[in-house]
């Protein structure tokens, strides 16, 4: 770049950044999310882009594909974003509200992920400044539900990386700055548990308890876990019963499961589904199944990375990666598209009330962004 171009600012990105924090957007309020939808579409619309609005349903906002302008309808380079976060709306005002001290800047959703998504806007508007194209067109979709699985945008998720000759995640950097090359799958289950409810005196042996046959399925779903091959089953919420005195004749459980790929995630699966109560006067009824699946990191995936590499070297830092248990939006994409995830900002602590960004990380990390849409083709 020429000396007299236009560099890319920290302190009007984090402005921007700070802009949409402030758009509480937490998943089940739909008219929150809407609301971030609303900022994004005019932001980009300013840029010249085109924005597609496809309406939310179920209950979810809507979901926003933004296309640049140029590059035509062909294949291109799927950036892939969310714009609903964990925090409920009054989380600014109370626990977390936005702020920096030194090189942290906080706030609801700043690193998970609305950091790492400006990032894009950021770099798209940098491109048009300088009067530059990119060889590949770039099209952003934001989605309004990643946090709770994708339920209503994994469709159009799909259908756009199909059309991708790349996927780049803005889920945020992990341990320092590394990106995502390959992710754990994961799986939902929900067990419920039809007792025979009695006096726990009078006629104790009546009855048939759900909380100990519940007691006995948790031994064996943890029991499930295997670290040596990258499989966790947590149990993560359980409950039953009405009273002390009265065998509990209710019982339930949610259930989460981590499967390194698609086929220990078929098995895993089918022995959850196939859990049998000990006592065969009570009832289970379990539901399920995987919410999003695993992927490793092919040929391909690699391939994209070593370019990633090289332009971060060209920036000035060494960009390493890592494999998450965590799953994200790339994991519908990298069976259909080398992905590369974990483009976002650097920083820690996402879904608590101290999620922060390291402001350091900012600018190096739009270049990144910039450098990968300039060197795909």
């Amino acid at each position: 770049m020429g000396g007299n171009e236009p560099k890319l600012d920290v302190d009007e990105i984090l402005a921007g950044i700070r802009a949409w924090v402030e758009i509480e957007s937490p998943t089940q309020d739909a008219a929150a999310v809407n609301r971030m939808a609303d900022a994004v579409q005019a932001e980009y619309a300013a840029l010249g882009a085109a924005v597609e609005r496809i309406a939310g349903r179920d209950g979810f906002g809507d979901h926003l594909l933004v296309t640049s302008p140029w590059g035509g309808d062909g294949p291109g380079i799927l950036v892939l974003s969310h714009m609903d976060t964990v925090h409920d709306v009054g989380t600014l005002a109370g626990p977390l509200p936005f702020r920096v001290e030194g090189d942290i800047a906080y706030g609801p959703g700043i690193y998970d992920m609305k950091g790492g998504a400006y990032l894009a806007l950021a770099a798209m508007r940098h491109l048009r400044r300088l009067g530059r194209e990119t060889a590949l067109p770039i099209r952003h979709l934001f989605v309004s539900e990643e946090e709770v699985g994708s339920p209503t945008s994994r469709e159009v998720i799909e259908r756009e990386a199909k059309r991708a000759k790349y996927v780049l995640v803005t889920e945020p950097a992990r341990e320092g700055g590394k990106v995502v090359t390959a992710r754990k799958g994961v799986g939902r289950f929900e067990l419920k548990l039809i007792g025979r409810p009695a006096h726990s005196g009078a006629r104790h042996q009546d009855g048939r308890s759900a909380l100990k046959e519940l007691a006995r399925q948790i031994l064996d779903l943890e029991a499930m876990t295997d670290y040596a091959r990258g499989v966790t089953v947590n149990v993560g919420l359980a409950g039953g019963g009405s009273r002390a005195n009265v065998v509990a004749a209710e019982a339930f459980a949610e259930i989460d499961m981590r499967v390194p790929n698609p086929e220990i995630g078929d098995e895993m699966v089918a022995k959850v589904l196939a859990l049998k109560a000990y006592d065969p006067d009570v009832k289970l009824v379990i539901s399920g199944g995987m919410n999003r699946p695993g992927y490793e990191k092919s040929a391909e995936i690699e391939a994209l990375f070593q370019t990633a590499r090289g332009v971060a070297a060209g920036i000035g830092f060494e960009l390493n990666d890592l494999k998450t248990g965590g799953g994200s939006d790339g994991n519908f994409t990298a069976s259909l598209a080398p992905t590369l995830d974990g483009l976002g900002v650097d920083g820690k602590a996402a879904h608590t009330h101290d999620e922060q960004l390291y402001v350091s990380s900012i600018v190096p990390r739009a270049k990144l962004m910039l450098g990968l849409w300039e060197a795909l083709s």
